[in-house]
This record gives C-alpha cells, sequence and structure tokens, in this order.
C-alpha cells in the first residue's frame, strides 16, 4: 500500500490553485471543470492540460491526456519522481493509467467521494462510473488531498457547470 502523504504543503496548495484556474479555463470553453499539472523531480511544469470532453469524447481527461504525454515524452525514472496535481482525484481510467505509466505521487483538490456527494445533494445523476478512490485501483501510488481550502472553489465550480447551488 502507499504512504499517504496526509499533509499538502505551500508549494502542493500553489500547484493545485493553477489546477483549479485550469478547471475553470475548462468549464469557460464548454467542458467539465477539471484541471491537472504535471511537475518533475526539479519543480518544473512539464506538461499541463484541462478537461476537453466537450467534443464528445469522453476519454480527454487531463490526468488521462499527462499518462500519454509522459509515456511518449519521458524516461520511466523521470516518470517515478513526477507529481501529477489536478483539481479532482483521478477516476478509475486516469487512475489506472497514471500507474500504467508508472508517474509518481497525485495531488488533488477535491476527491471522488466530494464531487459525488455533491452530486447527489443537487439530484445529479451518476455517471455510471465508480468513483472509486485513486488507491482502489492503483494501490502503490502516494497521493494527497483533498484540500480543504480549495475544495470549496471546486464545488462551486461543479455547481456552476449544473446550474445549482
Amino acid at each position: 500500500m502507499a504512504a499517504d502523504v496526509p499533509t499538502l504543503t505551500p508549494e502542493d496548495r500553489q500547484r493545485l490553485r493553477r489546477c483549479v484556474e485550469l478547471a475553470r479555463e475548462a468549464l469557460d470553453a464548454g467542458d467539465e471543470p477539471f484541471g491537472s499539472l504535471l511537475v518533475d523531480a526539479d519543480g518544473v511544469i512539464r506538461f499541463e492540460d484541462r478537461n476537453r470532453v466537450g467534443g464528445g469524447d469522453q476519454t480527454r481527461h487531463p490526468e488521462f491526456e499527462i499518462a500519454r504525454w509522459a509515456a511518449a515524452n519521458l524516461p520511466l525514472e523521470q516518470r517515478r519522481g513526477s507529481t501529477v496535481y489536478t483539481s479532482g482525484e483521478h477516476c478509475p481510467m486516469c487512475s489506472a493509467a497514471h500507474a500504467w505509466v508508472g508517474l509518481g505521487r497525485i495531488v488533488f483538490a477535491a476527491s471522488a467521494e466530494q464531487l459525488t456527494t455533491w452530486h447527489q445533494e443537487w439530484g445529479i445523476a451518476a455517471s455510471g462510473i465508480a468513483p472509486l478512490p485513486i488507491n482502489a485501483v492503483a494501490p502503490d501510488i502516494a497521493v494527497a488531498g483533498p484540500d480543504p481550502e480549495l475544495a470549496e472553489e471546486i464545488r462551486a465550480l461543479h455547481a456552476r457547470l449544473f446550474g445549482v447551488d
């Protein structure tokens, strides 16, 4: 089992704030509000993206794009030393992609459990995909999150998506 990193550092929070900005960009562009960064062991942002599912391809999650990019552009040792920051906890597809390509730690602002709870409160139907936590899919990945300071911002973006609250 992965060693959990329960405390977020100030640098983690700064990176997560960028993810929230990317999630807002996604929402403003008509996509679901998710954004992610890939940061190498030296603290350099190597790749960033936002959700792009608005065109109909539901696999266009930023975490999945990070896994694809990393597999094509970074040797395994660099992938292992990296951190993925993301506005929302990885879905099962993205967790598996992350593990398959050998990426390192994941830090998220809002959890799958929080998102599920918000959807239930708003009467939004479940997606049909089990909202599993990252370690249920990829047990050896170190994770940190959610971030109580940013989760409310993520909630507000999702509320705007569904026109609730």
